[in-house]
Formats: C-alpha cells, structure tokens, sequence
C-alpha cells in the first residue's frame, strides 16, 4: 500500500507547478528553457513575458483546473483556479461535462468527502485506459470437489470426508482468473457509480459497458471493506483507476490542486460552466417546481424582424398559457460570472424581455450583492432581478440556494402575471 500511495507525490516532485488566478495579476516564475518552449506551446493557457532568460513573468487567461504539460525536462503541471472560490468544481461539472476538457495525463489533487457524478467521466476514463490491453488475470489458488484429478488431490481432506469413496475427489488447482482483487476493486466502484443520482446517460452506458467487459469476477458482499491492492509491475497500468475507485466505495471525491491522488488533468472555461450550470439547474428546480419545460441555451429568438441577430439567454423557461394550454415562454435568466455587476448586463437583458414578451428578467451574479432595477418601457415598467449565487458554498447548501433561486424566479413571475399588461409587454406573448 505504501508504494501505491507515492504515486501522486512521484507525480507531482516530476514536474514543476505553476498555480495561477484566473484572469490575476502577473505573477513571476523561474522557468528552463525547455518549460518556457511547453508554455509557449500552450499559447491559449497562459500570457507570457520575459524578465530575464530564465525569469518569466505570467498571467492566466480565462480558463481554469490543472493539466499535465511537456515531456521530460520541460514538463510542468499548470494549475489556474477560478477568480471567484468555488467549493467544489466537480459539482459544477456534473451538471455540464460537455463544457470540460478532460486530459488522462495526470494531476494532482486532493480527496474530499461526497460523492459526485462528476467522478464517473474520471473513473471511466481511467478504467478504459486500464483494461486497454485486456482485463488482468492472475493465478489463484481454488479448493473444490470435482469428479476428476484436476491440480493435485487434497488427501487429508479425501480422506476425512470420504474414507474408501474414489470419486468426487477434494481437490486444489491454481485457476488463471479475471476474479482478482484489482477487478473486484473496479466492479465494485462501477457499480457504487451507477447509483449516484443525477448520473447521465453516457457515462451510465460506459459504467454498464465496464461491468460487461468484469464479466468473471464476483461482486464484493454487503458491507465488506474493499479489498488491498500494492502497486507492482503487473497491475501498474491499473494504478490510477484503483485510486479513484477506493475514492468512490468511501463516497468521496476530489478537487484539484492538492498532492494526495493523481487524477486526470481537466481544464474547463468558467463563465461557459456557470452558465451551463445555472441554465439546467435553475431549469429542473423550476420544472419541479411549477412544471413547464426548461430550455437551457435557447437560440429560438431573434433581436431584429429578418431574423439575423440571434439572443442568446441562458434560460427560457416554458409553461402552459392560461388561454389555450400552449407552451409559451414564461421566464428569462442569464448567468453572469462575474465579480460585479456591469451596465450593459441591464442592456442586454432589457432586450431579452422586451423582445421574449415578459415582464421581469433575471440576472444571475457568482458573487455581489442582489438588487432590483426597475426601467421603464412604454406605460409600464421592466424589473430586471439581480440574484447571487455563492459558489464558495457546500455543494448541499448551493443545491439548496439554487432551488431557493427557483422560487424567487417564481414568486417574480406571479407577481408579473397578476400586474395589469402594458402596450410594449405582455406577458407570455412574443412582442
């Protein structure tokens, strides 16, 4: 075990690790030639200038997590974390993977409590990697009774059990068999995986396709502790799906930026994540809340008459009209991952309702303060909600702002509808 557990800090003492802000200050850092040549080559991580030849100043662009780069004495691990304290980024990225870059070289990171769906596209990617070249096999000795001589007889057994009988015959034979400790390791994450809610369906296919490929080894009991493992030349390529597997029979994660466990590298662009994030969560607490359908990144509208500038909110939220039962849309949102509130946030917005037909909008902030503002239009006036949503929270309690968000959202909406319609906005109706 303990030759396991170096691997991380093998991992991390063979590379240099360059931390940095998401779009901070310029930092300065002592490089080698061949380390500026890897960053260089990664020109859209990282702005780059020289102080002296081997002194560089640094700034990180929009993008963060930690990737793995170079080769030999240019490999570095780079690590940018968010501008604003995200408690847990893989709760972000459950929500929408197809906003992440995952890379199987591998970073360091730190475990921590709660599993998340997210770890899935980790562990699926690690244990494809593992079984590449087939499932490991291992020599193991089995005891059984069995008609004919199969290994060698067990004589004191034989003759205990059945003095003077020739046939069935007590048996021990080594069995060249997938049913090894490393792969009832896996079994058992894969199948702990596939009963984490909010899993979606690839990586729920990938988990039942891995089960399939176990075919052969026994599930662990109820309530037995996952078997030990040590690192050696035969399960080496196994090495980094076990670790994340022993992660998720304790029901933990990880989050990056640590030294513990070696995961997979992953970089993701932070405002594209939140507003994924807030559009499908905001969306389901709403569908739970008060039905409707959700559409999250809805490009059905048009600023202009011939239809060539498309909107773009986060969020249109759909419910049945009160005249015929039609779906049409009720609510607006747009994320904004930002450290303060900016004026053509409200630009930007105002057209969203006037254009969508709706009464209120709302603003959706990672950090400030909420607000109201209130712009006339017409006869009537345009609330535009400024909501904040604290990513620096627990993972439970942001599920729990989030479907506190929902019925703001709501109450806004109720509120809109039972206000008397003005000529330039009508609610529930296309201007």
């Amino acid at each position: 075990m303990n030759d396991r557990r170096t691997q991380p800090r093998d991992c991390q003492d063979a590379a240099a690790h360059i931390r940095l802000p998401e779009g901070g200050g310029w930092t300065t850092w002592e490089l080698a030639p061949a380390q500026v040549a890897t960053l260089a080559a990664h020109g859209g991580l990282v702005q780059m200038h020289p102080e002296t030849a081997t002194r560089w100043r640094l700034k990180a662009k929009d993008q963060v997590g930690s990737v793995r780069l170079g080769t030999g004495v240019g490999t570095l691990q780079l690590t940018i974390t968010p501008k604003v304290p995200v408690d847990r980024l893989l709760h972000l990225v459950s929500y929408a993977p197809e906003r992440v870059t995952f890379d199987p070289r591998p970073v360091t990171a730190d475990s921590r409590p709660d599993l998340l769906p997210a770890l899935a596209y980790a562990f699926v990617s690690a244990a494809d990697r593992a079984l590449l070249h087939g499932v490991l096999h291992d020599y193991r000795e089995t005891y059984e009774t069995l008609p004919v001589v199969r290994g060698r007889i067990r004589h004191a057994d034989q003759l205990r059990r059945r003095p003077g009988v020739p046939v069935p015959l007590e048996v021990v034979y080594d069995d060249h068999t997938p049913d090894i400790p490393e792969n009832r390791l896996l079994l058992a994450a894969t199948r702990r995986l596939l009963r984490v809610p909010g899993l979606e369906p690839g990586p729920r296919s990938a988990l039942q396709r891995l089960t399939a490929r176990l075919d052969g080894v026994r599930l662990l009991p109820a309530g037995a502790h996952a078997p030990g493992w040590t690192l050696d030349r035969r399960n080496a390529r196994y090495a980094h799906a076990l670790v994340l597997a022993e992660l998720v029979l304790r029901g933990a994660s990880y989050e990056l930026d640590g030294r513990e466990i070696a995961v997979d590298g992953m970089l993701v662009t932070m405002w594209r994540l939140f507003e994924a994030y807030l559009a499908r969560a905001v969306g389901e607490a709403l569908r739970l809340r008060v039905g409707g359908r959700p559409e999250a990144q809805d490009r059905s509208f048009f600023l202009d008459a011939a239809g060539r500038h498309v909107l773009k909110p986060d969020l249109v939220h759909y419910l049945p009209s009160p005249r015929d039962g039609v779906l049409r849309q009720a609510v607006v949102l747009d994320a904004k991952f930002k450290t303060k509130p900016q004026r053509d946030d409200l630009y930007q917005m105002t057209a969203y309702c006037v254009r969508l037909g709706l009464a209120e909008g709302h603003l959706v902030y990672a950090s400030g303060r909420p607000s109201l503002v209130e712009v006339p239009v017409g006869e009537g006036r345009l609330r535009i909600w400024r909501h904040v949503v604290d990513l620096s929270r627990p993972w439970r309690d942001l599920a729990v702002d989030i479907a506190d968000l929902a019925a703001s959202v709501d109450a806004a909406r109720g509120a809109a509808v039972g206000s008397p319609p003005h000529a330039n906005i009508r609610q529930g109706e296309t201007s």
